[in-house]
């Protein structure tokens, strides 16, 4: 059979299950669930591909991950793990859609929490459940093998649980068969398909900050009876502002506190102050450098306060890392989705991701598919789009994601896939 009429295949396949690939992107936005709470998201994925006669599908793995096999009818040695984040936010969702999420969770650690899909997971699993229908429906033309990768607690488990693809990986999940490709997307706040990619780091690395600052409990009409951890904290906070004066400025880098708890009352001054945070880093080797910097200033801060500092750091994610080969090897397929025009280079981004651990394992590719009606910006050498809704970035609780865009991300993951297969898409 022809090549062409395989990609036409795909993208009539792609377009017969775009509207339950809405549905499904619908019912996930309403009923969002963190991370490694993703039980009713997990069912859903499991009941779908248990409807396609994959080889196998593999549910329970580090929390509510799910993995469906799919071997190809034309033999094959390639194996392609395709793969989408279930996980949602404790962020409000204000995106202004009729299925928005009014989901409180009160039981999380820390909560309760509104949640929503601000980050867009919602669209990448639903877009590769459409996917499997896509390419179990080919089977029999796919040289190779389909692993359908759905990975809990992208966002980062709570701390005292793990999880995400690190855990995944170590429970030995994409052990058999192994993966010689593994690949990802992301959906951002670029005008509508259009697909972004970056050589070298496409995302940043990224470490988890937890910052306890100790004195002493006393009654706040008597603050000179104990030590206030409160001043201390407020320090560290301002100086945090200054080390990126301490690292190469052309390496950005930041760090962010976007949490903090006190032991105490409105008449009561507490005897720890907690800062929660992150650190990101556009070049992997400056994390450790970052990090004990922030040590020592937290630590000869609260000194100075004549308290204490415990700094830990938690859940390193490495960057994700674009090989110029696998790029190389991709843009032919990429370009083949969307067109020339619509593939474009991005700019670096502090964002992290832990598809790294999977790209960094079996070798890979990760790009970013744009999903909103943008007025304005865009990455470089995109026209802006008159009259749209305009830009709301991840995280943000407007952020949004048009319908009409699942369907590019049905077929990107179609073509990807068969591409790889076939070894069109291997690093030279």
């Amino acid at each position: 059979m022809a090549e062409n009429s395989i990609y036409d295949q795909f993208d009539q396949r792609a377009a017969a299950v775009a509207d339950q690939v809405i549905a499904w992107r619908h019912t996930l936005h309403q009923n969002p669930e963190l991370s490694n709470r993703e039980v009713d998201t997990a069912r859903l994925i499991t009941e779908h591909l248990d409807s396609l006669g994959l080889d196998e599908v593999r549910t329970g793995i580090a929390g509510h991950g799910v993995v469906g096999v799919l071997t190809g009818g034309l033999p094959g040695d390639k194996v392609i793990a395709l793969r989408a984040d279930i996980d949602a936010l404790p962020v409000p969702d204000e995106c202004g859609v009729p299925f928005a999420s009014t989901v409180v969770d009160d039981k999380y650690p820390g909560g309760p929490f509104p949640v929503s899909h601000a980050c867009g997971h919602d669209c990448h699993t639903s877009m590769l459940v459409g996917a499997a229908t896509v390419l179990a429906g080919m089977r029999d033309q796919l040289p190779g093998t389909v692993l359908f990768v759905f990975q809990p607690a992208e966002e980062g488990p709570p701390v005292d649980e793990k999880g995400g693809a690190r855990e995944m990986l170590a429970q030995g999940a994409l052990d058999d068969p192994a993966p010689t490709m593994a690949f990802g997307f992301h959906v951002t706040p670029y005008p509508k398909g259009y697909i972004g990619y970056r050589v070298g780091n496409q995302f940043g690395a990224s470490s988890l900050v937890k910052i306890v600052i100790t004195g002493e409990q006393v009654h706040g009409s008597t603050p000179w009876m104990g030590i206030d951890p409160m001043p201390a904290a407020g320090a560290v906070l301002t100086g945090i502002g200054q080390l990126y004066r301490q690292i190469n400025a052309f390496d950005p880098i930041t760090v962010s506190i976007g949490h903090i708890e006190d032991v105490g009352r409105f008449n009561i001054v507490g005897r720890t102050v907690t800062l929660w945070g992150t650190i990101r880093c556009a070049v992997e080797y400056d994390m450790p450098d970052v990090q004990k910097r922030l040590e020592t200033l937290a630590t000869h801060t609260a000194q100075a306060y004549n308290c204490t500092a415990a700094v830990e750091y938690l859940q390193d994610v490495p960057a994700v890392h674009n090989l110029q080969t696998w790029v190389d090897a991709g843009l032919p397929t990429l370009r083949k989705v969307v067109g020339d025009d619509r593939v474009v280079q991005t700019t670096a981004t502090l964002g992290y991701d832990d598809v790294s651990e999977f790209v960094n394992k079996f070798g890979g590719l990760y790009v970013t598919l744009g999903v909103q009606d943008t007025a304005f910006g865009g990455p470089a050498g995109v026209e802006p789009v008159p009259g749209g809704r305009g830009i709301y970035l991840n995280h943000n609780p407007h952020f949004y994601a048009d319908d009409d865009t699942l369907v590019t991300g049905v077929r990107l993951h179609s073509y990807v896939a068969y591409d790889h297969l076939r070894g069109a898409i291997v690093p030279r």
